[in-house]
């Protein structure tokens, strides 16, 4: 089979750096060009730009292999999905980048396309819409033009696309389609898309393409393992082709690797951070014989430094097994921020342990050089750290009939009850307040009472537009985990540690590196502020125990179980406390419970019932009458509504207009006994939806369960809307509660 010529694989790579910006560049750009305030030249021209910066800075660190076509203006697979051509009719335009807005955040009156978690991690993808009769074609315009950018600066990359098999299994099924099939379906006629693929990057002298299959490390029935290993089959007996190297990551490979190494593909990428221990096992590295093989043994998940005896023994032990071996980052950098360097807040000793992305591409080159001397590791004995073998456990509440009873009886709140999820925009005001209050240039005292004008604006408009059930607004908090981090003790907060969400959000994660305890009261003086503005229930806002780790870097000492408990505690103390102060609804969000779940099956069950026992350890000091609500969102919860509804809370909301309504089509969701919130219009698109598109979605709800048990809310949060497209979605939400709750009385 001739291949097109190529240097060798370089002994040192990444499978992917960040892209919002060392000082979220991307999101100014991003958000600058959605608000009509620049045009989209000026867009272009900063996605350039920090392309440039990215290669010029990996090359600098030394980094032999430096990937391209990971830069995206919002996602990797939303352009995986441009690339080969499946974008569906409606959302089509003059203005490419127009296009992908339009299917990720929609416009006017269109829906957006769903998005959901990519895998185990809190970045959100957006889910691509593939039919029967979906159009492929061959969209190279990202892919080459960034492969002759870095070559103008005089850099060769290669070039980074989403696999077929991985982009088919993420992506939906078009509506309309019978029900009988499958994106994957399609396999043969995207891989025709992916072979010109290949042809036009082999044209251009590219001599590696790297393709991303995370998919693969996922439980895959027989028949999507024979679809992976036709694949790589026919792509790799593709004449003329640069080398293929398929990266695997977020775990090991297992049945799918003897497929991959049984393919004419030449380099195969293994995590052995997250997948070390299925790697481990006799004869789990046979077969790689003559394959690259690119060692993921710096983690891509977490902020600390890497165990250099650990990765050594990784490297040594596929020394002899392999062609020849790479050593690399275990997923891509996109999950972490860019330079701990820039944290001088950070207690020293806290920071000598930490490594961001730029310090991990540096751990990439040393290990390479070491790796290269065949240097092997002196020997140690392992360190573990055991679970205590006891975990305190709490009496559980009274069964939720009772509980309904009295709740119904002191909250008396009518049918199809209305309520928000928690947040309130974020005002440009209130924000100039936090980041003056950061600066030093406004004392706390003046800084507050910028909050209480904010609560009590949200407030006002939530009585105004009728609600039954109120929310505060969160505006002392900047992010759900980053406030409560702020106040217990074992974390510490970054001033630079951004990472991308979705699109233009970000968050800093906490960094949870010790003991975690409450020294005292978190929200309950802003909450009993809101109680004294209105005589309707105003809920208290936590965020569960699951969700807080999942959505921190955490300590590797310990084993998460006993992390998320202590976790645990901590929020215990915090519902009892609001309780004692009056609030007679809690909102202890868990958004994380599934994105936590182990990729593998063997592993879920024993997951789901140690953080479903976290989340009742954290609420069960409620009394009866207090009314306990969580919330779930872009995350498939329907696909472990068994493990929700052990959650026990009294009312569950979800996410539920974005991904349409999935979660009404479960047959188990009409068994659910508790109450229910199915979100009836998508916060994340600027879209309004009118007064009949929300009523049609409650009814649809309420004829998949009984009205007594249907709660109205959005499906998540509103910090990222404007007041103003708030106060008219509310209002058309309020109103269309009416005209059911009427029709469901004549």
């Amino acid at each position: 089979m001739a291949v097109v010529s190529r240097s060798p694989f370089p002994a040192s790579t990444i499978l992917g750096y960040p892209r919002i910006g060392p000082r979220r560049e991307l999101k100014r750009a991003l958000e600058s060009y959605w608000q009509g305030r620049s045009p989209v030249g000026e867009l272009r021209a900063a996605g350039a730009g920090l392309r440039e910066a990215a290669w010029r800075r990996l090359a600098a660190l030394g980094l032999a292999g430096l990937p391209s076509n990971t830069f995206s203006l919002y996602d990797q697979v939303l352009d995986a999905a441009v690339m080969v051509g499946a974008v569906p009719d409606r959302y089509r335009g003059p203005v490419a980048e127009d296009v992908c807005f339009a299917m990720a955040r929609g416009t006017g009156g269109l829906a957006p396309l769903p998005m959901t978690k990519w895998f185990d991690t809190n970045y959100h993808y957006i889910v691509p819409e593939i039919g029967p009769g979906t159009a492929f074609a061959f969209d190279g315009d990202k892919p080459l033009g960034e492969v002759r950018q870095a070559r103008g600066l005089g850099l060769e990359t290669r070039p980074v696309l989403v696999g077929p098999v991985t982009l088919l299994l993420a992506a939906q099924a078009a509506p309309g389609s019978p029900a009988s099939f499958s994106p994957l379906d399609r396999l043969d006629d995207v891989l025709a898309v992916y072979e010109r693929a290949l042809v036009a990057l082999a044209a251009e002298g590219v001599g590696w393409v790297q393709l991303d299959e995370p998919a693969l490390v996922a439980d895959r029935t027989p028949a999507e393992l024979a679809a992976a290993g036709r694949a790589y089959e026919r792509l790799g007996s593709l004449p003329g082709r640069p080398g293929l190297f398929v990266a695997s990551y977020f775990g090991d490979l297992g049945a799918a690797l003897p497929v991959l190494a049984g393919t004419p593909v030449e380099a195969i990428g293994l995590d052995l951070v997250r997948g070390a221990a299925g790697y481990a096992g006799p004869g789990a590295l046979e077969g790689l014989g003559g394959k690259i093989v690119v060692a993921g043994v710096v983690s891509g998940r977490d902020v600390w430094r890497t165990d250099r005896g650990r990765a050594l023994s990784a490297l040594a032990a596929l020394r002899g097994r392999a062609g020849q071996v790479v050593v690399s980052t275990s997923c891509s950098l996109l999950h972490v921020p860019y330079d701990a360097e820039r944290e001088a807040g950070l207690d020293p000793w806290l920071r000598r342990r930490l490594a961001f992305a730029d310090q991990k591409v540096a751990e990439v080159v040393e290990l390479a050089a070491l790796n290269a001397r065949g240097a092997t590791p002196p020997p140690t004995a392992p360190v573990m750290v055991p679970a205590r073998e006891e975990v305190a456990e709490y009496p559980g509440r009274s069964p939720y009939e009772v509980r309904a009873a009295a709740q119904a009886g002191h909250l008396g709140l009518p049918e199809l009850p209305t309520t928000t999820i928690g947040s309130f925009p974020q005002t440009g005001e209130l924000r100039a307040a936090r980041a003056a209050l950061a600066a030093g240039e406004l004392d706390r005292g003046a800084y507050e009472e910028r909050v209480r004008a904010e609560i009590g604006r949200a407030i006002a408009v939530q009585e105004r537009l009728g609600l039954d059930v109120l929310v505060h607004g969160e505006p002392e908090r900047d992010d759900m985990v980053r406030y409560f981090a702020e106040h217990l003790e074992g974390f510490a907060v970054t001033r630079h540690g951004w990472v991308q969400s979705y699109g233009s959000r970000c968050a800093r994660p906490p960094i949870l590196h010790g003991p975690v305890s409450r020294p005292g009261p978190i929200t309950v003086r802003w909450a009993e502020y809101a109680r004294s503005l209105t005589d309707r229930p105003v809920k208290g806002m936590l965020t569960g125990p699951v969700t807080i780790v999942a959505w921190s870097f955490v300590r590797d000492d310990l084993p998460l179980r006993e992390v998320v408990f202590q976790v645990a505690d901590a929020v215990r103390a915090e519902v009892a406390d609001l309780e004692a102060a009056g609030i007679s609804i809690i909102q202890v969000d868990e958004p994380a419970l599934r994105e936590l779940m182990p990729l593998r099956r063997e592993a879920q069950g024993s997951y789901l019932r140690w953080a479903v026992a976290a989340y009742r350890r954290a609420t069960s000091v409620a009394g009866d009458r207090t009314q306990i609500h969580t919330h779930l969102c872009y995350s498939d919860a329907e696909r472990i509504l068994a493990a929700v509804d052990a959650l026990d809370a009294d009312v569950t909301t979800v996410e539920s207009a974005r991904s349409g309504e999935r979660m009404l089509r479960e047959p188990a969701v009409a068994g659910f006994r508790r109450g229910l919130g199915p979100g009836v219009y998508d916060i994340h698109s600027p879209r309004v939806p009118g007064v009949a598109e929300v009523e049609a979605a409650l009814r649809r709800a309420v004829a998949a369960l009984p009205a007594a048990r249907v709660w109205v809310n959005p499906d998540c949060g509103l910090k990222t809307r404007t007041y103003e497209q708030v106060e008219e979605a509310l209002a058309n939400v309020v109103a269309a509660a009416s005209r059911v709750r009427a029709g469901a009385r004549g």
